[in-house]
């Protein structure tokens, strides 16, 4: 039941876009593998072979020490409503960091310049497979909105709260790998 294509085609950028959530599932050779939901609309198709999704400040920030380490990504995406579908993106990620051009010029050119409270880093994927399979198990769930919860939380941190937040909990992943987040400091003489 599963097909394998090269790249994204129209008809899985129509059904990408329509998603409220999907997942993101990380590791390197001797890891714990991260499984991560990601939704508050934060997924942009920028081409046929990538994708980026604005990484928010979060608890962890396992994706982006595999991504240092080992490269590895795979999103996935399934039908909650409608015809059942699941499609998988896997291929090599990066992180850009904010504060750097590189976020920059993404961040207003993929997301019109609107950074969420909280934006932690933009993660891009680079395809090499694209898959799709029958998503016949993905029970039906309706979409009632998004939580408020992680913005009000970022919005009370204020910017100080929020990089020392980083130091604290987003430096090293669970396995003790480093995420390459710049220190705080850092993040500021990027900026500027």
């Amino acid at each position: 039941m599963a097909k394998q294509f090269s790249h994204i085609e129209p008809d899985h950028r129509d059904f990408i876009e329509r998603q409220h959530i999907f997942f993101t599932a990380s590791a390197t050779g001797d890891s714990r593998v991260n499984l991560s939901p990601k939704g508050l609309d934060g997924l942009r198709v920028l081409d046929e072979t990538h994708v980026c999704y604005m990484d928010r400040t979060g608890s962890g920030n396992e994706t982006s020490a595999h991504l240092k380490a080992d490269g590895r990504l795979t999103v996935m995406f399934c039908a909650f409503e409608g015809p059942p579908l699941i499609l998988r993106l896997y291929g090599k990620g990066k992180v850009l960091h904010r504060g750097s051009p590189e976020y920059a010029d993404l961040l207003a050119s993929a997301f019109n310049g609107d950074e969420p409270p909280g934006a932690r880093q933009i993660v891009v994927l680079d395809i090499d497979l694209v898959q799709t399979s029958c998503g016949y198990g993905v029970p039906l769930h309706d979409y009632k909105g998004e939580r408020p919860s992680l913005t009000n939380w970022a919005i009370n941190q204020g910017e100080d709260g929020i990089k020392a937040y980083w130091r604290k909990k987003n430096l090293t992943s669970m396995d003790g790998l480093p995420t390459g987040l710049p220190v705080a400091e850092d993040t500021d003489a990027a900026s500027e």
